[in-house]
């Protein structure tokens, strides 16, 4: 096939033209990393926003794919609290208050397993509703009441608040026990408890983990001490300080807390 002369110059200028999207496609990138790979198209889209750039979706979006760049999917709730025994259970006076602009002071807690090659772990946290940090929590080896006892009070001792707010869980034995109710009692909680076998009404705590499993322990960690360490990174290093949450209008847990008590 023959091809002129000027068609053939037009095509080498073409080929030296300056990628216009290049500066974008470097930022996109660094965020891709300092998200952990975990940023879809919302999320890069706020960050980039964040960063003084006014760009749309649509772009985003063909940026994100020409760099095969994607978020990881968050897994599906998976409920892990034995709730065989038989305790006194709190009503469900949460009932399902999610929004960071109720006027319902909340805080909620749960349990899960984290696998390693040395055997189970198990965490308890405590989040804010109304910030959705991670106030507090607790890991080990065990699964004694004790457990979310530690998670509530490394909350409690960073975090006091006005009495009546309520602490909502699921009807695990670790909530129903008689030591961790008389400790929210003591200082001034409203005891809150899931309806039976309804993981959505505990969601922000299940949400959060769902979120630690498909971005920090995605696997089996090779050792206990490894886990406790990446666990710990996640919470304090990315999830509450850089991570940006929908829920929050795209803005860390750490910067909407201050946004709150800036604004109070």
């Amino acid at each position: 096939m023959e091809v002129s002369v000027s068609g053939f110059h037009g095509y080498l200028k073409r080929q030296e033209r300056p990628d216009p999207d290049a500066a974008i496609r470097l930022e996109i990138r660094a965020i891709h990393r300092a998200s952990r790979g975990t940023y879809g198209r919302p999320r890069m889209v706020q960050a980039l926003h964040n960063r003084s750039y006014t760009i749309g979706h649509k772009r985003v979006a063909r940026l994100m794919r020409e760099e095969m760049l994607r978020g990881k999917i968050k897994a599906r709730f998976k409920h892990s609290t034995d709730n065989r025994y038989i305790q006194p259970i709190s009503d469900n006076v949460l009932k399902r208050r999610f929004s960071v602009t109720s006027p319902v002071a909340a805080w909620v807690g749960d349990i899960t397993y984290i696998s390693t090659r040395q055997g189970w772990l198990y965490l308890a946290v405590v989040l804010s509703v109304q910030t959705r940090q991670v106030l507090g929590y607790s890991l080990s080896d065990r699964m004694p009441e004790g457990l979310v006892q530690q998670a509530f009070m490394n909350a409690w001792t960073k975090t006091p608040v006005d009495h009546g707010v309520i602490f909502h869980s699921d009807r695990g034995r670790q909530y129903t026990g008689s030591g961790f109710r008389s400790m929210i009692a003591e200082r001034g909680f409203v005891q809150s408890m899931s309806r039976k076998g309804n993981c959505w009404d505990n969601a922000v705590a299940e949400s959060f983990f769902a979120s630690l499993k498909k971005e920090e322990a995605t696997g089996v960690y090779p050792s206990k001490a490894q886990a406790h360490a990446s666990i710990a990174s996640y919470i304090h290093g990315f999830y509450n300080a850089t991570r940006l949450h929908s829920a929050l209008g795209y803005r860390s847990p750490n910067d909407y807390a201050k946004h709150l008590k800036h604004s109070a």
